[in-house]
């Protein structure tokens, strides 16, 4: 599995790197307005100041709702680095506008998934990505994994070779799920990641042999 970090915070994305376990990055707008970035210009510059912190792909989302729209400001996004991949909304003109970019040879990443249904609509227009969120389907009382879990089975079956990226991750079990699921990347908070180091026999087997080093070299 692969992880990316779903931030536009500089220092997280440069601390993931270091650690040696980021393979890319996921923004979206109440990322950047949540580091204090305002306006098209300047969440441009912020795009280009990830990707040359990263080894891999950076998911930059259009704004735009209308297809003409859309293409501009993918275009425009796609040309600022290649590590970019275009994000956009999985509704009509989003994926409409998959196939273009598909076609274009510019790889895309459809958010917003929440159904099957959905994810079939764009790996069939093309999508480098789907990103189905578990978080915010767990918040209603349905099942977040369990949607990972068709997704992947679904693309399995038909040879799809979008990926299936689960999104919406708030939480180190989530990860864990995800992995079981068959997700071929995770995106989720750094915290969450960092989670995975957690076991507290390794806590308490560390200290055992720190204690046990003093002992014999005091």
């Amino acid at each position: 599995m692969k992880f990316f970090v779903d931030t536009a915070n500089l220092d997280q994305i440069r601390e993931a790197y270091e650690m040696g376990v980021l393979d890319g990055v996921t923004t979206n707008p109440s990322l950047m307005a949540k580091e204090g970035i305002k306006g098209e210009e300047n969440c441009r510059k912020h795009y280009v100041a990830i990707c040359e912190l990263v080894d891999g792909d950076v998911s930059a989302e259009v704004i735009a709702t209308d297809y003409q729209g859309m293409i501009r400001e993918g275009e425009e996004l796609a040309a600022l680095h290649p590590n970019i991949v275009v994000k956009v909304p999985c509704i009509a003109e989003g994926i409409r506008a998959i196939k273009y970019f598909t076609d274009k040879g510019i790889r895309t990443n459809c958010t917003l998934v929440f159904s099957p249904g959905q994810a079939l609509l764009a790996a069939k227009a093309g999508a480098t990505y789907v990103s189905p969120f578990v978080g915010r389907l767990d918040d209603i009382a349905s099942d977040g994994i369990e949607l990972i879990e068709k997704i992947v089975d679904m693309y399995a079956y038909y040879g799809f070779k979008t990926q299936v990226l689960a999104a919406s991750i708030r939480s180190t079990q989530h990860i864990i799920q995800c992995v079981e699921a068959g997700a071929d990347v995770a995106t989720c908070p750094l915290s969450a990641i960092k989670g995975l180091l957690n076991h507290p026999l390794t806590t308490s087997g560390l200290a055992t042999f720190l204690a046990d080093h003093r002992k014999v070299n005091s």
